[in-house]
């Protein structure tokens, strides 16, 4: 043990001590009173710890509790310092980023925040490296050097990294307490609760998973959004049903993911509560594994020619119009791009490509791809969803999709299931799992504002996704794009990744969607932001 750990040991048992048992909140009944808020979701957390998880949920109180180096400034789509003191300077050769932090931090247990929890923070990331963890958002980082206390150099293997600071705003950088947390394994939620080892707006004083939580003020947190209110409860709800009486009843102060197209247009209508929207970037997308999707590499007939077609000839097939306006009445845009709209690089080459050229199916195409493969049909074809984590609109969505790729005999689905937390355990392919699902559903909530978080999870190697694909061009191509400081050319390199990406398909963008809150009229500072997150600090009630 190090002399920093052995000098808050002793302190550490008192402050334990102290702590509330990890029960949850037991109120159930209206919203809390005073400046306490209360917010409900449907969301569902996987990991407290930043390593271990990578989804919406678990992000959702990171952000709340862990301090960043960089973060979103309110209304703005630029990066402000956090816990950094500067924003940061590259060398000369465009190798090295070095950024101070401010002096004289505290964890709320009362430990020093300093550089070695920094680079303690990236790396454990990294050794970790957990399947479901953000380790691939940090794929351009070589090391991490805490040079002094207040310090830190990042070692770059792209010069000039143009999307760095971002990741270290992204999952991949809440900054956490090298006394609390292990360096080469998760840390359970009980004893990050139980040591107090926060340093964001907020602590959690309270933590029954996907129950119920409570947050204190941080009155020792020094960064960019400390908290306006003093405490906030988060109630989690089984179904968007419950969610949405519970907002017009007065339980919670905010509704935040998610709610269903009808209950959104329902509430717009109702005089006692807010709709609250923000800037879009959320995707839904279909993935295919290319271990045991038909005539994927371990199938019982592996073939890559006729994988392919079986991906194009559902490209062909799908009616993304049909999903917006029937499904989602038009909270949910048609998206034929990698890259969303509003990001440069955006380009419509999914439309062009595949369908009649303007954005409807074509089953004409569809057979016709499949017959030149030499693929039997129907293609059986196992499609898996989930129903909690995406929205109950989910099993809307996917029986339509069933639908347009049964409508003409060319696929017979098996539609299936699963709730959020086994699905993102069985999506996945490992070195000790070829996955579960052949084809099934993800959502994209953006990391960062920049039109690399939507290639580099999906397509390079280490990817998030984790479906078996790689491509060592578009890979190349994506390293290449970091890098690139003139607009024009680092454009260009997003299209051509994007027309690659178009032919091989290891995903298929669907929808694009923005963000929708539900407030009590006596709300205020509820600010959905360019980062595409929602953060407590800024809420008040009257």
């Amino acid at each position: 043990m190090n002399r920093k750990k052995i000098i808050a040991a002793l302190a550490s048992i008192a402050a334990i001590a102290s702590l509330a048992a990890c029960g949850g909140v037991k109120d159930g009944g209206s919203a809390a009173s005073g400046s306490t808020i209360t917010i409900g979701t449907t969301d569902k957390i996987t990991s407290l710890d930043p390593a271990g998880s990578y989804d919406n949920g678990s992000y959702a109180v990171q952000i709340q509790v862990f301090p960043f180096l960089y973060s979103q400034d309110y209304n703005t789509s630029e990066l402000s310092p956090d816990i950094a003191a500067d924003d940061g300077t590259w060398s000369a050769d465009g190798t090295e980023f070095t950024v101070k932090i401010k002096s004289g931090l505290k964890f709320a247990n009362g430990h020093d925040l300093t550089s070695s929890d920094v680079k303690f923070s990236f790396d454990r990331i990294n050794k970790i490296n957990d399947e479901n963890g953000p380790a691939s958002l940090l794929a351009n980082i070589d090391s991490v050097e805490a040079k002094d206390d207040t310090t830190v150099v990042f070692h770059s293997k792209v010069k000039n990294d143009v999307t760095l600071k971002q990741v270290l705003s992204s999952p991949a950088g809440p900054i956490v307490d090298e006394e609390s947390f292990d360096a080469d394994k998760l840390t359970d939620a009980d004893t990050i609760v139980k040591d107090n080892a926060f340093a964001g707006p907020y602590k959690l004083t309270s933590y029954k998973v996907n129950e119920a939580l409570a947050y204190a003020k941080n009155d020792s947190y020094n960064g960019l959004t400390p908290a306006k209110n003093d405490a906030v409860q988060v109630k989690y709800f089984a179904d968007s049903s419950n969610l949405k009486m519970a907002v017009q009843q007065g339980q919670v102060d905010v509704a935040y993911r998610s709610m269903t197209p009808t209950d959104i247009e329902d509430l717009s209508k109702d005089d006692k509560v807010k709709v609250v929207k923000g800037p879009g970037g959320e995707e839904r997308f279909l993935t295919f594994n290319f271990k045991i999707m038909p005539y994927g590499e371990k199938s019982s007939e592996p073939n890559a020619d006729k994988a392919k077609a079986v991906r194009q000839a559902v490209a062909n097939l799908i009616d993304r119009d049909e999903l917006s306006t029937k499904v989602y009445k038009g909270t949910y845009t048609p998206l034929y791009s990698f890259i969303p709209d509003g990001l440069s690089g955006h380009d419509d080459t999914l439309k062009e490509t595949y369908g009649d050229g303007d954005g409807k199916p074509s089953t004409d195409k569809a057979k016709k791809v499949l017959e030149d493969a030499g693929v039997k049909t129907p293609v059986e074809l196992k499609l898996q969803y989930n129903p909690d984590h995406y929205g109950q609109s989910s099993a809307d969505e996917y029986a339509a999709i069933k639908s347009q790729l049964e409508e003409d005999g060319l696929f017979k689905v098996d539609l299936q299931s699963t709730e959020w937390t086994q699905y993102s355990k069985d999506r996945v392919v490992t070195s000790d799992s070829d996955g579960s699902y052949p084809v099934y559903q993800l959502g994209w909530f953006p990391d960062y504002s920049d039109p690399d978080n939507y290639l580099s999870p999906f397509f390079r190697d280490g990817n998030f996704v984790n479906n078996g694909y790689s491509n060592t061009e578009i890979n190349d191509l994506i390293v290449k794009q970091a890098g690139q400081t003139d607009d024009k050319e680092r454009e260009d390199t997003l299209k051509e990744i994007q027309k690659l990406e178009t032919d091989d398909l290891s995903t298929i963008p669907l929808l694009q969607g923005a963000q929708v809150a539900v407030t009590g009229s006596s709300v205020k500072g509820v600010v959905l932001d360019a980062s595409f997150r929602f953060r407590y600090s800024s809420v008040t009630k009257s």
